[in-house]
C-alpha cells in the first residue's frame, strides 16, 4: 500500500509557486478544481469549472491567484485519503490535474530511448534477444547523437549509411529525421494521478515506466505549465509490431500525471523545463530496487518544436493538450534471467520526482485490476451542470 505526505508530492519549495490539482469531491459526486496553498486545498471550480477553462486564461498564474475560493482541507489528509486500499469513499482524494485537454505523448526524442526502440523492433518483442542486438546497433550507429539535430543534412548522411548498411529503422527515422512522433497516449480524462495505481496490460511479460516531463498547453499552442508523468511502455507489444502502438500504450489507467500542475509564473518557467533533471526508482515487493533518470537537457528537439508539431493550422485542440515530451531512460538492468532486462512485476511502486514538480508514485497492476475509468466528458459536463457551474 502506498503512504503520502505532503513531502512526497509537493516540490522542493513547497506552495511558493501556482499549484494547480483536481480533487474528487464526494458530496459534490465530481471533480473540483483547486488551488494548493500554504494554507489549504481551495476550490476554485466556481471560477474555473475545468483546468482546461484556467488554462485558456491569458494569465493562468495570474487568474488563479486573483480567485480564493472554498478551503475544502489540508492538502496532507486530502493526498494521505487518494491510494485505493485506504481510501474513506466518503472524503475527498487527489485526481490527475489535467481534464478535458487531450493526452498526447512524443516519442524518440533521446538518442538512448532511439536506440532502444530500434532494440525493440530487432528483437520482436523478445528480451532475451535484446542485449546482443543492442550491441550490434550501438556498433553501427552509436551511443552519443545528443548533438545530431534532427533533419539536418549531418542526421540526413547518418541516415543513407545506416540504409545502405541495411541498418535503418522507422524509429531512427523518427528519431533523427525532420518530423517528430507525436501520438495520442490515452482518452481524455482517463489518466490517473499519483498515490493511485497505474495499468499494466494483463498479457505484457516485458514493459518498464518511462519518466516523463508533461507540458500542458493552451487551445492557442502556448505552454502555461508542466507535470510529471509516466508513459507506460510495453516493450513486447511495440516491439512485435510498430501498428500495436495503441494497444502498448492505451491501456486502463496506463497514463499517470501528476501530482499537480505548476503553472509557469516568477518561480518557475520553460527554460527550468528545458533545465530539469527527472528521477527514477522503482522498488518491488521482491526487494529488487531499479533507478534511473531522464534529463531534457538532452532531448533532441526543443519542447516549442514539439508543441510546434502537434498543433496549429493543420491540427486543432479547442480544450488543450497535455504533451508527455519522452524519455532518456534506457531500462536495461536484468531483474531475473541474465541478459532479459528490466520488467515490471505486481506491485511494483514507482517513484518519479523532479524538485521543481514533486514526486508522481504509483503502484503497478494489471490494467483490469486497476479501478474502472467510468466518469467521462459526458458525465463531467452533466455534474458540472447538476452543480450549476456551467
Amino acid at each position: 500500500m502506498i503512504s503520502l505526505t505532503p513531502k512526497d508530492a509537493l516540490p522542493e519549495d513547497g506552495t511558493a509557486g501556482t499549484l494547480v490539482g483536481r480533487v474528487w469531491l464526494p458530496q459534490a459526486g465530481g471533480p473540483a478544481v483547486v488551488a494548493v496553498r500554504a494554507d489549504g486545498v481551495f476550490d476554485v471550480t466556481a471560477r474555473f469549472p475545468t483546468v482546461s477553462a484556467l488554462c485558456e486564461e491569458s494569465d493562468p498564474a495570474a487568474a488563479l491567484r486573483a480567485t480564493r475560493g472554498a478551503r475544502i482541507g489540508d492538502f496532507e489528509a486530502i493526498l494521505a485519503n487518494t491510494p485505493p486500499d485506504g481510501r474513506d469513499k466518503a472524503r475527498p482524494h487527489l485526481l490527475a490535474p489535467v481534464d478535458l485537454q487531450v493526452l498526447k505523448a512524443a516519442g524518440v526524442t533521446f538518442a538512448i530511448s532511439m536506440l532502444e526502440r530500434v532494440i525493440e523492433e530487432r528483437a520482436r518483442g523478445n528480451p532475451s534477444s535484446a542485449d546482443a542486438i543492442r550491441k550490434e546497433v550501438v556498433r553501427l550507429v552509436g551511443d552519443d547523437l545528443s548533438k545530431l539535430k534532427p533533419g539536418s543534412e549531418q542526421a540526413m548522411k547518418l541516415k543513407q549509411v545506416l540504409i545502405d548498411q541495411n541498418a535503418w529503422s522507422q524509429y531512427l527515422e523518427v528519431g533523427i529525421g525532420p518530423d517528430a512522433e507525436v501520438f495520442t497516449k490515452a482518452p481524455t480524462l482517463s489518466s490517473v494521478g499519483s498515490g493511485m495505481d497505474a495499468g499494466l496490460h494483463p498479457k505484457s511479460t516485458w514493459n518498464n515506466p518511462e519518466p516523463e516531463v508533461v507540458l500542458i498547453v493552451s487551445a492557442a499552442g502556448k505552454i502555461v505549465g508542466a507535470a510529471l508523468g509516466n508513459d507506460v511502455n510495453l516493450r513486447d507489444f511495440e516491439g512485435r509490431s510498430a501498428l500495436l502502438l495503441s494497444k502498448a500504450k492505451d491501456n486502463n489507467a496506463s497514463c499517470a500525471i501528476g501530482p499537480l500542475l505548476r503553472l509557469f509564473d516568477q518561480t518557475f518557467s520553460l527554460d527550468d523545463v528545458r533545465k530539469m533533471d527527472v528521477g527514477l526508482t522503482v522498488t518491488g515487493a521482491d526487494g529488487f530496487v531499479l533507478e534511473g533518470h531522464s534529463s531534457i537537457s538532452k532531448i533532441s528537439r526543443d519542447p516549442t518544436d514539439l508543441v510546434a508539431q502537434t498543433i496549429g493550422r493543420v491540427h486543432q485542440y479547442p480544450d488543450g493538450f497535455a504533451l508527455f515530451l519522452g524519455t532518456m531512460f534506457a531500462p536495461v538492468k536484468d531483474r531475473d534471467a541474465r541478459g532479459e532486462g528490466f520488467t515490471h512485476k505486481r506491485d511494483d511502486i514507482v517513484t518519479i520526482a523532479a524538485p521543481q514538480l514533486g514526486k508522481l508514485v504509483n503502484r503497478m497492476r494489471n490494467s483490469d485490476e486497476c479501478e474502472p475509468w467510468t466518469f467521462g466528458v459526458g458525465a463531467l459536463m452533466k455534474n458540472l451542470a447538476e452543480r450549476k457551474v456551467l
